[in-house]
């Protein structure tokens, strides 16, 4: 299983843009969140900015069918590109794994749930779709807005795209995600 790496910006009752932390809640009825963890590109924005230019930069840069992801090959090479020193999380990813994860120790990171990413690696379709209520609920989610359980995670994938065949943000990927227990806090 390939550890990739990612910095995100918070999304809590402290830290927010344009959006409310109180009309999102409301807009996605998640009223169990305590922070928004995600990886969705909108919400937790990416705070890595490479240089597209350098070619040193593409051996860091993970991409998938052509797809930059927003996932690092080295978490060193995220602190060289680190947009801000404060309110971020950092993460380690695995995009969808083979095992469960929740008993993966990776040092000084804490395993915290799955998202499920569209294939472009940019949406959620756990917190920034309005909703797939005939595939799940929106208390599934943890505190963090991911779902804990790993053969729930891939039951919701499938369910996804039988019953929303022509959504785009249906068809996902399951992607692992640990927050680092001291960095970005």
């Amino acid at each position: 299983m390939e550890i990739l790496y990612t910095a995100r910006g918070k999304y809590d009752k402290d830290n927010f843009d344009n959006f409310s932390w109180d009309k999102y809640k409301d807009w996605t009825k998640m009223y169990q969140l305590e922070e928004l963890v995600s990886l969705d590109g909108l919400l937790n924005e990416l705070l890595v900015e490479p240089d597209y230019n350098n070619d040193d930069d593409w051996k860091y840069i993970h991409t998938f069918d052509n797809y930059q992801t927003g996932f690092f090959t080295d978490v060193e090479y995220i602190f060289k590109r680190l947009s801000r020193l404060e309110n971020y999380n950092l993460l380690a990813i695995a995009i969808e794994p083979e095992q469960k994860c929740d008993k993966i120790n990776l040092n000084d990171y804490d395993f915290i749930g799955y998202d499920l990413l569209d294939q472009d690696f940019g949406i959620s379709a756990l917190t920034n779709c309005g909703g797939f209520d005939e595939t799940f609920s929106p208390s599934e989610v943890n505190t963090k807005g991911l779902i804990d359980d790993y053969e729930r995670a891939y039951d919701i994938k499938e369910k996804l795209l039988i019953n929303n065949p022509d959504e785009h943000h249906a068809d996902t990927n399951v992607i692992a995600v640990w927050r680092h227990r001291t960095f970005g806090k």
